[in-house]
């Protein structure tokens, strides 16, 4: 199909549910993107945090080659070798611990809705989240978000949640009732602004957790597989949460959701009581392997610390030079750049001079490059910002 053609296929038979760029990429590779009319963009927001290896990894590559030669669907009423592996490496890079395989970030947050009012047994059935928060569309997981603009339209919505200010002690200390059974939390909220949560902050949930038989519930759709160069965002806390909930990264760019939950509590979960056809599938576990092989192999968590430390002190020299940068925030490759100006058109200008990043909360530019970014891509993607940030300076 020509450009125009695409166009006119969205306009008239795709539902309008996307604010899109006029761009058609075609062709991928690392941290490399190449459009309909062959010009190349560096990837610097790889799709909400999908790509985390970049584009089309040769091992992920080779491990759906492998699979789909062999067989593609089998029901999850009979074992799967491709999903025992993968459930057997995750629960060796979390805690003990049993897997529930899905197909995305909300379906896994919805399992551990649905995983938290059965631990409670009809009695406690209350969930607190947070304000500024990200878990889902889906209606259970859409009314855990702590964000209106969301859930405007879609009342009324499933009742039990509790949204309190995040990073407040008190504030979660008064939601507490008799009927709470769980804390539902990012620790670094993506689509809130890239907010990070106090160490000190997280401890003390964990310790309230453990006092009142809560669950502590960790999404790490956005965080996991890397993002924050550490497997887990969990891991730079010293915490265990109860469940945590994955997607995005994880499949490499097919879909993927698992929650995972700690093994002393994952049997209050019994055969019937939650299913997903396409949970856990021979390819897509096959593929998610290939994305922790990679990230192993080729030392990307050393990688992603490394570059961190290089793009925060760059940035943070960007800040001295560019007044419109409030500041500058994230844990590892999740950085968020707040501006004192609206964020969109740096993202359009950089996308015209070749970069894809983002922005989320109107101000706050959003830029998670892949684990294995070199200094040469990341000076290069900060030459471009630079260009932009300075147009919009004057």
């Amino acid at each position: 199909m020509k450009k125009q053609e695409v166009f006119k296929v969205y306009q008239d038979d795709i539902l309008n549910t996307y604010t899109r760029q006029p761009r058609i990429f075609v062709k991928g590779k690392g941290m490399t993107l190449v459009d309909i009319d062959g010009k190349k963009y560096l990837d610097f927001f790889p799709g909400w945090g999908v790509s985390n290896l970049g584009h089309c990894h040769p091992k992920v590559m080779s491990a759906i080659r492998d699979q789909v030669s062999k067989l593609i669907h089998i029901p999850n009423n009979f074992y799967n070798v491709q999903q025992a592996k993968l459930a057997e490496a995750l629960v060796y890079h979390t805690f003990p611990s049993k897997v529930f395989f899905c197909n995305s970030g909300t379906e896994a947050n919805e399992a551990a809705i649905k995983f938290s009012r059965a631990y409670g047994e009809g009695k406690r059935f209350e969930i607190i989240t947070f304000e500024n928060s990200f878990h889902g569309r889906t209606m259970g997981s859409l009314a855990a978000t702590g964000q209106k603009k969301y859930q405007d339209g879609f009342a009324p919505l499933p009742e039990g949640f509790k949204t309190v200010k995040f990073n407040s002690l008190p504030a979660l200390e008064q939601a507490i009732s008799d009927k709470t059974i769980a804390i539902m939390l990012e620790l670094v909220q993506g689509e809130g602004g890239i907010n990070v949560a106090d160490r000190s902050y997280v401890y003390k949930i964990r310790e309230i957790c453990n006092n009142k038989n809560i669950l502590m519930i960790v999404d790490e759709v956005q965080t996991g597989i890397g993002r924050t160069a550490k497997m887990f965002a969990f891991q730079h806390y010293g915490i265990k949460p109860d469940i945590i909930t994955l997607a995005k990264a994880l499949g490499g760019g097919l879909p993927i959701g698992a929650m995972i939950v700690r093994k002393e509590i994952a049997d209050t979960f019994k055969p019937g009581m939650h299913a997903s056809t396409f949970g856990g599938g021979l390819v897509i576990c096959k593929a998610a392997l290939g994305v922790l092989r990679a990230i192993r192999k080729e030392n990307m968590l050393k990688n992603a610390s490394k570059m961190s430390t290089y793009i925060f002190d760059k940035l943070d020299h960007m800040k001295s030079k560019y007044k419109i940068i409030k500041t500058v925030r994230g844990i590892g490759l999740m950085i968020g750049i707040e501006l004192n100006i609206e964020g969109k058109p740096i993202v359009e200008e950089c996308l015209n001079r070749g970069m894809v990043i983002n922005c989320t909360h109107n101000t706050v530019l959003r830029i998670m490059p892949a684990l294995n970014v070199t200094k040469k891509q990341a000076d290069k993607a900060l030459h471009i910002l630079g260009k932009a940030l300075l147009k919009f300076s004057r």
